[in-house]
Parts: structure tokens; C-alpha cells; sequence
């Protein structure tokens, strides 16, 4: 069975780092693109990075640019996002995403919680 498993969230300081993990099983993950999104309360869910299956090309969102780092691990089937220079915006539950445009499959972990304040 597919499962998407997201852990690493926490409570931090502005200017604080966390990093992200997705543990991916139950599908062949070399071959989905991986993402983060995020959402937090009253907004709606946006893309925060997404790296490609076989290039590994990324592309992050604007408000992201510089600060955090997606990357992927596929002899560990993880992927991870290192989050730097933390701003309260940030605060949101972030969810692993899988992707596979050819087979028409797409799947959710059930997300994890970032908060950030002082």
C-alpha cells in the first residue's frame, strides 16, 4: 500500500531551521516527482518546491527562494526539505506530495506541523 509519512516538524525561533522528511513506500519512487506544499489556517494549500523525478531539476516558490532546499534520497526513498532563515509566515502544516504525470497517479501524506514565533 502506498503510504507518504512526513516527520521533522516543531516549534522554532524566526531565523530558526528545521528540516522536513517524507519517507515514501508501497510505489516505485524514483520514478514521481516529489514535492512540499503547505497550508496554513484560512488560506489555501500552495506548492513550496517541487524535484523532478530524473534530473532532480527544482523549482521553489517565491516567498521560499534562498531559504529552503528540497532534495531526494531515491536508495532511501526520501525526500527532504531543509528550511533556513524561518519567518512566522511560514507557519503552516506542510505535505509531502507524489507525482507521476505518465502513469496519472498522484498521492498525499498526511502533513506536519511547522510553527514559527517567538
Amino acid at each position: 500500500q502506498v503510504q507518504l509519512v512526513e516527520s521533522g516538524g516543531g516549534l522554532v525561533q524566526p531565523g530558526g531551521s528545521l528540516r522536513l522528511s517524507c519517507a515514501a513506500s508501497g510505489f516505485t519512487f524514483s520514478s514521481y516527482a516529489m514535492s512540499w506544499y503547505r497550508q496554513a489556517p484560512g488560506k489555501e494549500r500552495e506548492l513550496v518546491a517541487v524535484i523532478s523525478s530524473i534530473s532532480t531539476r527544482t523549482n521553489y516558490a517565491d516567498s521560499v527562494k534562498g531559504r529552503f532546499t528540497i532534495s531526494r534520497d531515491n536508495a532511501k526513498n526520501t525526500v527532504y526539505l531543509q528550511m533556513n532563515s524561518l519567518k512566522p509566515e511560514d507557519t503552516a502544516v506542510y505535505y509531502c506530495n507524489a507525482k507521476s504525470d505518465y502513469i496519472g497517479r498522484n498521492y498525499w501524506g498526511q502533513g506536519t506541523q511547522v510553527t514559527i514565533s517567538s
